[in-house]
């Protein structure tokens, strides 16, 4: 069992920058691999960033390349996300997810385990 628990959410202008905390409770963190999704108001969950976990391999969005990074402290039981050059567009609650083992995927239905979200609000 992994709880969840995300912080570091806001409101910031028009090309700033935030940076996401997710962190886990539970043994064996390491073994899990870690992603973040968010979900605008009256639309659905979607993938923005994921992170194995044994090779830290990670895999983007197209819509957040090279805006977004992704890492892990494994040390620390904490998933990060680096959210550069915000756009109105990235607004919604972002939640971080779990999976025991297995590849970077984008897929809501793999992650195990979810947050309860943080909001980000972007404002132009």
């Amino acid at each position: 069992q992994v709880q969840l628990v995300e912080s570091g959410g806001g409101v910031v202008q028009l090309g700033g920058s935030l940076r996401l905390s997710c962190a886990a409770s539970g043994r064996a963190f390491s073994m899990y691999t870690m992603g973040w999704f968010r979900q605008a108001p009256g639309k659905e969950r979607e993938f923005v960033a994921a992170i194995s976990w044994r090779t830290s391999n990670t895999y983007y969005a197209d819509s957040v390349k090279g805006r977004f990074t992704i890492s892990r402290d494994n040390a620390k039981n904490t998933v990060f996300l680096q959210m550069n050059s915000l756009k109105p567009e990235d607004t919604a609650v972002y939640y971080c997810a779990a999976r025991s083992g297995g590849a970077a995927v984008a897929t809501t239905a793999d992650y195990d385990y979810w947050g309860q979200g943080t909001q980000v609000t972007v404002s132009s």
